[in-house]
């Protein structure tokens, strides 16, 4: 299936609002699992990391980080509150996802720790709304799934 088919495919579908994202869609490593494209795609959606395992990806299911044992052994909810911050895990998650995607988890955790959860998701509304069609653009696409619309224009 070329591009352009799958764009005519996501054009169909109804672009997830703002709005869905909330502070449960915040994993312990500071991703947005509402940027997500497991979490944006129709079938088979994901729940993000504090949903129900049956729909994750395999990968989030076995997540070192969000079955860390110093954030259960403190009931802590995210990277910040721990004194390994930033553990070997997060710095190679936070490699990763600024080499492909532009996004920074470790800043994410100076965010959430610095202004509250709630402030974060706040910003994160705005900073991950499309231009175009209002929709919530996605952390691995360049361009929204929904519009076309570049992500970074």
């Amino acid at each position: 299936m070329g591009n352009q088919e799958q764009r005519a495919i996501m054009n169909s579908r109804e672009a997830k609002d703002p709005e869905s994202l909330n502070s449960t869609m915040i994993a312990p490593c500071g991703m947005n699992c509402g940027l997500c494209i497991g979490y944006q795609r129709t079938r088979n959606c994901c729940p993000g990391c504090h949903g129900d395992d049956a729909n994750e990806p395999k990968h989030c299911v076995v997540c070192r980080i969000k079955h860390c044992s110093e954030t259960d052994a403190r009931e802590q909810k995210f990277c910040f509150q721990c004194a390994k911050l930033p553990c070997t895990r997060l710095r190679q998650l936070d490699k990763r996802y600024r080499t492909k995607y532009g996004v920074s988890m470790i800043e994410n955790q100076k965010c959430i720790q610095e202004l509250g959860l709630e402030e974060f998701v706040k910003r994160e509304k705005d900073r991950w709304k499309c231009p175009q069609c209002g929709g919530v653009l996605c952390v691995h696409r360049k361009d929204c799934m929904f519009c076309g619309h570049a992500r970074n224009s």
